[in-house]
C-alpha cells in the first residue's frame, strides 16, 4: 500500500484530492509495463486501470487482414479504462505498450466503486476521456488529410510529449503500425524528417533534434488536442459540485 508521502507522476492522479486518495491508494499496485503488454483487449471487459507514470501505451483500432493503425496515445497525461467513467466496461480497440515504462493500477470494479462516491474523481476521468476524444478525432483527420511525413512529425511531437527525452527506441515495422503504412513508405518519411535536420534515426532508435521543426513540418496536424487538453483539464479547470481541483505541472 502507497504511503502519504508517495510521489505520484501521472498528471490526473496529481489531481485527485486527499479524499480521492483515500478511496483508490488502498487498492493502488505499481506495475512495469512491458513493450507489448496488453491493457485492454478488445471487446473484452477491462479488467484493469493504469495510470501511467512512464512510457506510453497506444489505442489501435483492428481490421480485417491485419490492417491496424494507431487512434490514440496516453502517457503519464492519461489513463487507460476511461470508459468506466463513461458506464462502458469495454473497448472494440486493442491498449498495448508502446514503450515501456510504469504505471499505477488498480482493479476495474475498484475503480468503478471509488467514481461512485466521488465527483470530484468522476469529473477528472470524464473530463479526460473528453481530452482523448478530441485527440482521436485529430488523429482521424491527420491520417486523412496530411501527408505521411507530417502525419509522421506529429506523433514523433506527441511521443517526445510523452517521454521527456529526444531519444526513444522504435522499429520501422512499428512506425509502419502505428501510422497505418507501408514500412517502405515510413522508411522515406524518416529520410526526408532526417534530411531536413528534424532527427537522426537508425534501425530502433530516434532522436529528436529539432522540435520547432517538427511542429512547422506537421502542418497544423500538431496542437489542437495539446491545447485542447490543457483548457479541459489544466490548473484550475476542473470542478466538481462541491470543490475545485488543480493540476499541478
Amino acid at each position: 500500500m502507497p504511503s502519504e508521502r508517495t510521489v505520484y507522476r501521472n498528471q490526473l492522479l496529481v489531481a485527485f484530492s486527499i479524499g480521492d486518495m483515500a478511496l483508490v491508494e488502498p487498492r493502488f499496485e505499481r506495475v512495469l509495463l512491458r513493450t507489448r503488454d496488453t491493457l485492454e483487449a478488445p471487446d473484452l471487459p477491462i479488467q484493469h486501470v493504469y495510470f501511467i507514470e512512464s512510457g506510453i501505451a497506444s489505442i489501435v483500432a483492428k481490421m480485417l487482414r491485419g490492417r491496424d493503425i494507431e487512434v490514440g496515445v496516453i502517457g503519464k497525461e492519461g489513463v487507460t479504462g476511461s470508459a468506466i467513467a463513461q458506464g462502458d466496461d469495454q473497448s472494440p480497440h486493442h491498449t498495448f505498450v508502446q514503450l515501456e515504462g510504469t504505471a499505477i493500477r488498480i482493479g476495474a470494479d475498484d475503480f468503478r466503486l471509488a467514481l461512485a462516491q466521488s465527483a470530484t474523481m468522476q469529473a477528472i476521468i470524464t473530463l479526460y476521456a473528453r481530452a482523448l476524444g478530441i485527440q482521436v478525432s485529430a488523429t482521424a483527420l491527420a491520417n486523412g488529410r496530411s501527408k505521411l511525413e507530417e502525419r509522421l512529425a506529429r506523433w514523433l511531437l506527441m511521443v517526445h510529449d510523452r517521454m521527456g527525452s529526444d531519444r526513444f527506441g522504435l522499429t520501422h515495422e512499428f512506425l509502419a503500425v502505428m501510422l497505418g503504412a507501408r514500412r517502405p513508405g515510413v522508411t522515406v518519411a524518416l529520410h526526408i524528417l532526417e534530411g531536413k535536420g528534424l532527427i537522426r534515426s537508425n534501425r530502433a532508435e530516434i532522436i529528436i533534434v529539432d522540435r520547432d521543426g517538427l511542429i512547422a513540418l506537421a502542418d497544423g496536424a500538431y496542437g489542437v488536442p495539446e491545447r485542447e487538453y490543457e483548457r479541459i483539464l489544466g490548473a484550475g479547470r476542473v470542478v466538481a459540485p462541491s470543490s475545485t481541483l488543480h493540476i499541478v505541472r
